[in-house]
C-alpha cells in the first residue's frame, strides 16, 4: 500500500494529517471483506457511529476491540446487565446506553443470520449479487448516502430485529466492506482494488 505517500491521488474525504485515517483508506476502505467476525465489527463501529463522524469511531476501535471482545459475536450476545454497566463506564468507547444495547441485540440477530444462511457473509453479499457494484465517482458531491441495494438491506435487517442498520448506515457498511467499491476515479486504491477481486 502507499500510505506513506504524499503525493498519492486519493479520495477528497481522506484527511492527509491524520496517519490513521490514511491508513483505513489505503489498506482497508473497499476491499471486499468475507470474515464474518469482521463484519460484524464495522456493523458494530458503523451503528456506534451514528449522528458522529467516522473519524471518531475509528480512533476508539481498539478500545472497542478490548471492550466487546474482539467483536466475537457470541460472546457479546450473552452480555448482561452488568457488563452493559460497565460498557457504560468505559471513557474509551461511545457510551450511549441505545448504541450498547444495540450491539448486544445484533449479535444475537447476527447468530441468527449465521444460523439461517450458514454464515452472515452468504447473508449480507446476496444484496449485491456476490459482486462489489463499482461507481464512478469524480468528486466528493458524486457520493450517495444510500442506494437500492441499501435500502433492501436495511429493510431485511430491520425484519430481522436488528437496531442501528439505516439504509445510510448500511451504505457506509457496503463501502467499509467493499460491498461497493466508492473510491474516486483517480484515486490509486480504486484500480488495485479491482484488479484484487478479478
Amino acid at each position: 500500500m502507499q500510505s506513506e505517500d504524499k503525493e498519492t491521488c486519493r479520495c477528497p474525504w481522506v484527511d492527509p494529517s491524520k496517519p490513521d485515517y490514511l491508513a483505513y483508506h489505503d489498506d482497508e476502505w473497499g476491499v471486499p471483506v468475507h470474515d464474518d467476525r469482521v463484519l460484524f465489527e464495522y456493523l458494530t463501529l458503523e451503528a456506534a457511529q451514528a449522528g458522529l463522524s467516522w473519524y471518531t469511531v475509528l480512533r476508539k476501535r481498539e478500545n472497542y476491540r478490548i471492550a466487546f471482545d474482539d467483536f466475537d459475536a457470541g460472546k457479546i450476545a450473552a452480555y448482561d446487565a452488568g457488563k452493559v454497566a460497565e460498557l457504560l463506564g468505559n471513557a474509551g468507547i461511545i457510551r450511549n446506553r441505545l448504541k450498547i444495547n444495540a450491539a448486544i441485540n445484533n449479535a444475537r440477530k447476527f447468530l441468527d443470520v449465521q444460523s439461517e444462511f450458514g454464515t452472515f457473509d452468504a447473508y449480507m453479499w446476496r444484496f449485491v449479487n456476490g459482486r462489489p457494484i463499482v461507481n464512478e465517482i469524480r468528486a466528493e458531491s458524486d457520493y450517495q448516502a444510500t442506494s437500492a441495494q441499501s435500502d433492501q438491506m436495511s429493510k431485511d435487517l430491520r425484519q430481522r430485529g436488528l437496531k442501528f442498520v439505516g439504509s445510510t448506515i448500511c451504505y457506509a457498511h457496503m463501502q467499509a466492506v467493499g460491498m461497493v467499491n466508492d473510491h474516486t476515479l483517480d484515486c490509486f486504491r480504486r484500480q488495485e482494488i479491482i484488479d484484487g477481486y478479478k
